[in-house]
């Protein structure tokens, strides 16, 4: 059996990427021996049709289970239609995650919890900033706890990628760019719950390493 979890990094350790279409890498992993293979995302800046093409790669690699933190439709009828189990709302480490679905903490999903296009827009005005509703500086990106590059150094999203999953509102408009329909009050009240827990815990995942490297050093 293999699962496939959507990460900032090349690692158990890295953080469960909060998109899937336009996730930096996949952790590939056999969860009985917890041996991997980081797969990198070839469909990180695509501009169209990054679910479907990034769904048909990961079914590719012979996984039964997806674990992510949010999926749109596109994405979820490829994966459904290969038979993949997908498992959204999903945060903390790759290894975490994992741990948490062989307990059976994490439960199959019935639908995408997002819309079409969530995470891609425009140009952004500074690097790892985003324009629209507020400025939240870009999460993910980084290499991962525990291999010298600390968590989310972030990769500029001047490209208009989100770390974290969070959705590029263009200015004066409430939908992204090329989405069918804007969201609904209570999917756009669930995304931000979404986003709230998967920024929460990235930020415990922070703190304790950065108290461990203090440790180191002293």
């Amino acid at each position: 059996m293999k699962i496939a979890v959507s990460s900032t990094g090349p690692d158990l350790n890295a953080l469960v990427d909060a998109r899937f279409g336009r996730c930096q890498y996949f952790i590939v992993v056999d969860p009985q021996t917890l041996e991997f293979e980081a797969v990198p995302n070839p469909n990180l800046a695509a501009t169209h049709g990054a679910g479907i093409q990034t769904a048909q790669m990961v079914a590719g690699k012979g996984v039964t289970v997806i674990l992510t933190g949010n999926c749109g439709p596109n994405a979820f009828q490829t994966l459904s239609a290969a038979g993949i189990q997908v498992i959204v709302g999903v945060s903390g480490t790759v290894k975490d995650a994992v741990e948490k679905y062989k307990k059976g903490e994490l439960q199959p999903s019935g639908q995408a919890n997002v819309p079409g296009h969530f995470g891609t827009g425009g140009m952004s005005p500074t690097p790892g900033m985003t324009p629209g509703m507020g400025q939240f500086p870009g999460i993910g990106g980084g290499r991962g706890m525990g291999r010298g590059g600390g968590a989310g150094a972030g990769r500029g999203m001047g490209g208009g990628m989100m770390g974290g999953g969070f959705q590029t509102i263009p200015y004066g408009t409430g939908a992204a760019p090329g989405a069918p329909s804007p969201m609904t009050k209570d999917q756009e009240l669930q995304s931000l719950k979404s986003q709230a827990q998967a920024l929460s815990q990235q930020l415990d995942q922070i703190n304790k390493r950065i108290k461990e490297l203090g440790e180191k050093g002293k």
